[in-house]
């Protein structure tokens, strides 16, 4: 029997768990010469925010925890480029919601929420910082923005997948 929860309480978990999200991404593991670093499974609690509550909970906090983090660390080019770095990238993290209650539902959510924040960020360093790739060696700004992106987000992705799968089964067992 699955137990139903009130508004208030979905609410309450939601704002918990984006805090979790906002306090974890200030515990910097790797930070990039150039924006963005490693966290401490800052994108954890929002992608188990969709998976717990479905796609509206995921999506809306995906999108509050974003301005947080434009709150956190403001870099505005233009607004094209504030949605490409900030709204998209941690509004997507809720997509996990997708697969609410489905087998290997959290670890196929966060692949597509980290892999919406990936190609979201790889946009926005071809657009708006595609004259970094050649001073780092690349003749590519797709090439460059792949890698540089791409060395965040990968290890992102493997630690909330190890993280986030040990976390779902406890929930599981908890009945949760």
């Amino acid at each position: 029997m699955e137990k139903r929860l009130t508004k208030t309480r979905v609410v309450i978990e939601c704002a918990i768990l984006i805090a979790m999200a906002f306090v974890l991404s200030l515990i910097k593991i790797w930070r990039m010469p150039m924006g963005g670093s490693i966290t401490l499974v800052s994108m954890l609690p929002i992608l188990l925010i969709g998976y717990r509550h479905g796609l509206a909970w995921g999506l809306i906090s995906g999108f509050v925890y974003s301005i947080l983090q434009f709150i956190e660390s403001p870099y505005f080019l233009t607004p094209v480029q504030f949605l490409l770095d900030y709204v998209f990238p941690f509004t997507v993290l809720g997509v996990a919601g997708f697969f609410r209650g489905k087998g290997l539902g959290f670890q196929i959510g966060a692949v597509l929420g980290i892999g919406g924040r990936f190609i979201s960020h790889v946009l926005s360093g071809v657009i708006f910082f595609a004259e970094y790739a050649a001073d780092a060696g690349f003749e590519s700004p797709l090439l460059y923005s792949v890698v540089y992106n791409g060395s965040i987000m990968l290890p992102e992705l493997v630690v909330t997948l190890i993280v986030g799968t040990i976390v779902v089964e406890m929930l599981r067992k908890m009945k949760l």
